[in-house]
């Protein structure tokens, strides 16, 4: 095999593998910056022997081998040997010195589970959780990471190394909380994913609306996790929102790569697979019982879209509901918008336009660009297009996203046509 052939399999194989190999070395060590400086030197021995040796039969178990030694040489190093010893034997109830090698072969789902928590710790901030948990457990670069989010790669590196710093200083343990705190903290780890898959989902700035690569690393990390928390309904209710949703994804752009809103969208290019797969961990998060999480609830709307063959097919009373249950769960103007949007699907625009009037003056929403989107969709349904022409504009003028700019900017026109042709009385 050609060097570079080999350097492309070792890429691939440390994409898939890097999660598990600093995990577990993470659990040993017990700090994620020296499990990752661990592990890269184990990358970098591949890079220096595969293009000789050639490709081992098991290039992850080989990866985790090398990181397995240099962890344990570095701890027989450390002037903290004795501290571990004692750490180890209170954690295993053992008073011998502990065997290094069968502490880390242990089963490695619960390494990951630990990796997540730490990565997705409320210690640190929003857009620290998301850079760490996409480069420890989504397995891409500084770089990858930069471009997805848009900002220089210097802030992302910035954000890794503080954040890694926050939780040494910190000393947070990696290890999976119990009881209410578990529940407390799953809540950061799914906000952390689903906020990933929402920036793939519809990009908040640049020249493309969807970035399909951030969903399939959002979907990846959810269906570990739920692998992991198999008996957390909003763990499912969380999978099935992302799938449903990213069942839409090939219908969501034109041939020219334009947005097409889900009232428009050819349903036939629906993924039937992913809605089916999205049905199922619906189901099962149902099946757990219990009050039903945000994360359920908005999968629930979901499937109520995935479910209508055709728009006119969409149930939108139940879809109502659904928000007005979720507004009681998790108030925000922004679940009021978008249950005064199914309000006007069910019962009329102007039904929804006095709910969305409502929300005028809520802060929140001043310069948020759906807000007038929404506004100007039901002036357009009533006839009402002067105003819907300036709503439109004002959304425009708020998006960063340079494609929803256009789409907003051409119904603006679509308004100002109408209003013309009304006037004139044609």
């Amino acid at each position: 095999m050609a060097a570079a052939d080999t350097h492309r399999t070792i890429d691939a194989v440390w994409r898939i593998e890097s999660p598990r190999i600093i995990a577990g070395i993470a659990r040993i060590v017990r700090d994620l910056a020296l499990a990752e400086e661990l592990a890269q030197d184990a990358l970098v021995a591949a890079l220096e022997q595969w293009p000789t040796s050639g490709i081992p039969d098991n290039p992850g178990a080989w990866l985790m081998a090398s990181a397995k030694h240099r962890a344990i040489d570095h701890l027989r190093r450390s002037k903290r040997l004795e501290e571990k010893h004692e750490e180890f034997r209170y954690e295993q109830g053992q008073q011998q010195v502990p065997d290094y090698d069968s502490i880390i072969d242990d089963e490695f789902g619960d390494d990951l589970l630990r990796l997540v928590f730490t990565t997705c710790h409320p210690v640190l901030s929003s857009e620290a959780r998301i850079a760490l948990t996409l480069r420890f457990l989504g397995g891409l670069t500084t770089s990858e990471i930069a471009r997805a989010y848009l900002v220089p790669e210097a802030t992302i590196a910035q954000r890794i190394v503080r954040a890694k710093r926050t939780l040494s200083e910190n000393r947070i343990p990696f290890e999976v909380p119990r009881g209410t705190e578990l529940t407390s903290r799953l809540a950061s780890v799914l906000e952390a994913i689903y906020l990933i898959f929402n920036e793939g989902y519809t990009a908040t700035a640049g020249n493309d609306w969807t970035r399909p690569a951030l969903c399939e690393d959002a979907l990846r990390l959810g269906r570990i996790l739920a692998e992991l928390v198999s008996e957390e309904p909003e763990v499912h209710g969380l999978v099935s929102l992302m799938e449903i949703q990213a069942s839409r994804s090939r219908a969501r752009l034109n041939a020219s790569g334009e947005p097409v809103l889900i009232l428009d969208q050819n349903r036939a290019l629906w993924d039937q697979f992913l809605i089916r797969q999205g049905l199922a961990a619906l189901e099962r998060a149902e099946q757990l019982g219990g009050s039903r999480g945000p994360f359920a609830l908005q999968a629930a709307i979901a499937a109520c879209h995935a479910r209508a063959l055709v728009p006119e097919k969409t149930d939108w009373e139940r879809i109502a509901t659904l928000y007005a249950e979720l507004a009681q769960l998790s108030p925000s103007p922004i679940v009021d918008l978008n249950r005064a949007v199914a309000i006007a699907m069910a019962f009329g625009p102007q039904a929804g336009l006095a709910l969305v009037e409502q929300l005028a003056l809520e802060p929140a929403l001043q310069n948020y660009h759906l807000f007038p989107s929404v506004r100007g969709d039901l002036f357009m349904r009533l006839g009402r297009f002067e105003e819907a022409r300036g709503d439109f504009e004002r959304a425009a003028s708020l998006t960063r996203n340079t494609r929803e700019r256009r789409l907003l900017l051409n119904r603006a026109e679509d308004a100002r046509v109408a209003s013309n042709a009304q006037s004139t009385g044609e």
